[in-house]
C-alpha cells in the first residue's frame, strides 16, 4: 500500500514536472536572447531558460545561456533594440 501510495506521487511528480517544462513560455515569442543581442533569429523550444528581474527567457544552448548571465543588462538592451526593430 505505502509503495503503490510512492509511485503514484512520483508520478504525480514526474508529470508535473514535464508540464512546467513544456509549457515555459518565454520573453521574445521564445527566441534566444543571445541571438537576438546578437542580431539573429533563433527560435527555441525554451527548455534552456534564466528568470531574470522576474521574466523568463530562453536560450539556444547552455553555453549562450552562460553568457548572458555574465551581463545580462547589456544583452537584453541589445536583443530588445533588435527585437523591437523587426516589426518597424
Amino acid at each position: 500500500m505505502i509503495l503503490r501510495i510512492c509511485f503514484a506521487a512520483a508520478a504525480l511528480l514526474l508529470g508535473g514536472a514535464a508540464l512546467a517544462v513544456a509549457g515555459t513560455e518565454g520573453e521574445f515569442d521564445g527566441e534566444c536572447v543571445m541571438g537576438l543581442a546578437l542580431g539573429k533569429d533563433i527560435k527555441t523550444d525554451c527548455s534552456v531558460n534564466t528568470t531574470f528581474n522576474g521574466k523568463t527567457y530562453c536560450f539556444g544552448n547552455e553555453t549562450a545561456k552562460a553568457v548572458f548571465l555574465k551581463r545580462p543588462e547589456e544583452f537584453l538592451t541589445k536583443a530588445q533594440m533588435y527585437y523591437l526593430s523587426k516589426s518597424q
